[in-house]
């Protein structure tokens, strides 16, 4: 992985922790969720019909089947992850993909990470449950309330592998269509998955609880939606060129991110079991970066 990706990589952690807190500290993260969906869809859905012939390749189209379900199921998962679980419980088992996604990127992406690099997933790993290890028990990790975080980490795991194997496709030189790649992907992203979240939000967000939400928190929702564009394009731009199991594992970095926001903006103190994480998690990222 070059320096410039990892530079990416990192910026887009940081605004995926900046993005994941706003949803935590929306009064109901699940309409909070679905007004961001609902704001930035017809811009997408117009920008994915300009170009739809160029997506018309086997492989793309599985890609976006994938991506429908797995993108989908995450944004619904996500936000009742964060409604119903405290973020020092849920949010390390979200943010886990690299444990499991090198085991699938072999055998579906051909990535075979080097020693070096392997060791650094791991280290990421478990830098990231020490930084939000404080309240995790063997009998916390199994509660009914961390269900849907597990059930995140799950969809995290399947639109990895979906948007790597479409930013390869569509930087192979077939694609033509005059959106940038990483655009054009963002905005199929939110196309296909609202054929799948939109039905299940609105099981649960009524009309009166979606325009109470347009008004007391349409403007963070606008800029959660900036946010999100900006740091999932980046991660989609280091697809193109740097294995997703090295990708995937230095994002995981908004953990420490987190953790630093906790203690810059809300006063938080952290005991030597974050601090020990947090270089651990430093340290896992500079051997990705050093395995190349």
């Amino acid at each position: 992985m070059s320096a410039t990706v990892l530079a990416l990589v990192l910026l887009s952690a940081l605004l995926h922790a900046a993005w994941s807190a706003s949803i935590k500290g929306s009064a109901n993260p699940l309409a909070f969720t679905l007004l961001q969906h609902l704001l930035v869809l017809p811009l997408c859905v117009a920008g994915v019909a300009s170009v739809a012939g160029e997506l018309g390749t086997p492989r793309l189209l599985a890609c976006v089947a994938g991506t429908a379900v797995a993108h989908g199921l995450y944004g619904y998962w996500l936000a009742l992850a964060l409604e119903r679980a405290d973020l020092t419980l849920a949010y390390p088992i979200v943010r886990s993909t690299p444990a499991l996604l090198p085991l699938l990127a072999v055998p579906v992406l051909g990535e075979v990470p080097s020693l070096l690099g392997a060791a650094g997933i791991a280290v990421v790993v478990g830098g990231i449950w020490l930084v939000h290890g404080a309240g995790l028990t063997l009998r916390s990790l199994g509660a009914p309330a961390l269900r849907y975080a597990w059930l995140t980490l799950l969809a995290t795991v399947g639109y990895s592998l979906s948007d790597k194997a479409a930013m390869e496709a569509l930087a192979s030189g077939s694609y033509r269509g005059w959106l940038p790649p990483v655009l054009l992907w963002y905005c199929v992203i939110v196309t296909v998955s609202s054929v799948v979240f939109l039905p299940l939000a609105f099981r649960r967000v009524g009309r009166d609880d979606l325009a109470r939400m347009l008004r007391g928190e349409g403007f963070r929702a606008a800029a959660a939606v900036g946010v999100s564009l900006v740091g999932y394009g980046l991660i989609l731009l280091a697809f193109e060129s740097a294995p997703a199991s090295y990708v995937v594992a230095v994002r995981q970095s908004s953990v420490l991110f987190a953790a630093w926001i906790g203690v810059a903006l809300l006063g938080e103190r952290p005991d030597r079991g974050r601090l020990l994480g947090a270089a651990a998690t430093v340290a896992g990222v500079a051997l990705i970066g050093w395995a190349g």
